[in-house]
C-alpha cells in the first residue's frame, strides 16, 4: 500500500544539501504547518526540476496571455536560502518525478515518485497501490522561487573538469580526456 505525502498549501518547498562538495545528499524539503516532508533526490533531478518548472511556467505565461498571474521571475526579496529544517527525516528516494499544472486551481502539482519498479499511476492519482508519493501543489511565485534556489544550489558544487566537465575532486581527478593523467 502507497502512502501519500500531500501538501497542497505548503509553507515551504525548497531542494538542499547535506555535506561537503562531492559527498552532497540532496533533497526536497516541503512544510506546512509543523507537518515536514523530505526525500533524496540526485543533483540532476534538481537541475531538470527547476528548469522545467521555469519552461512550464513561461509557456503557460504565453499561451493563456497570463491570465494566471505569473511573475515573470522571481522575487529576490523573498527567494529562501535558509538551511533545511531540523530534523531531517529521509522518507524515500525518488526515482520519478511528474510536474503539472492545474488550470482551475492556477497551481503547478509536482509529483515525487519513490525509485521503484512499479509502474507510476497519473498525476494526482489517488490509487492504493504503487510507489509512495511525494506531492505538492504550489502558487507559481512559490515555482519560480524554488527553481531559482534550485540552480543556485546546483552550481554551488565542484567545478567542472574543463577537458571532460567531470566534477573536480579536492586532490583533483583522474582525467579521461588527458589519457589518464591526474588534474
Amino acid at each position: 500500500m502507497r502512502k501519500v505525502f500531500s501538501h497542497l498549501e505548503p509553507d515551504r518547498f525548497v531542494s538542499g544539501t547535506i555535506g561537503e562538495p562531492g559527498e552532497r545528499i540532496f533533497f526536497l524539503q516541503v512544510k506546512s504547518g509543523k507537518n515536514i516532508t523530505s526525500v533524496i533526490v540526485e543533483k540532476s533531478q534538481v537541475a531538470i526540476l527547476s528548469e522545467r518548472i521555469d519552461t512550464l511556467l513561461n509557456q503557460i505565461m504565453g499561451e493563456n496571455l497570463n491570465e494566471s498571474n505569473i511573475p515573470a521571475k522571481y522575487d529576490s526579496k523573498i527567494l529562501d536560502l535558509e538551511p533545511l529544517e531540523a530534523p531531517i527525516t529521509e522518507e524515500f528516494r525518488v526515482g520519478i518525478m511528474s510536474l503539472g499544472w492545474s488550470i482551475p486551481k492556477k497551481k503547478l502539482i509536482l509529483e515525487a515518485h519513490a525509485d521503484s519498479s512499479d509502474s507510476v499511476p497519473e498525476i494526482e492519482s489517488d490509487e492504493v497501490e504503487g510507489p509512495d508519493v511525494l506531492r505538492v501543489h504550489l502558487s507559481a511565485e512559490q515555482g519560480r522561487l524554488f527553481a531559482e534556489r534550485g540552480r543556485r544550489l546546483v552550481s554551488a558544487g565542484r567545478q567542472p573538469c574543463p577537458f571532460c566537465q567531470e566534477p573536480l575532486g579536492q586532490q583533483g581527478h583522474i582525467c579521461a580526456r588527458a589519457n589518464g593523467y591526474k588534474r
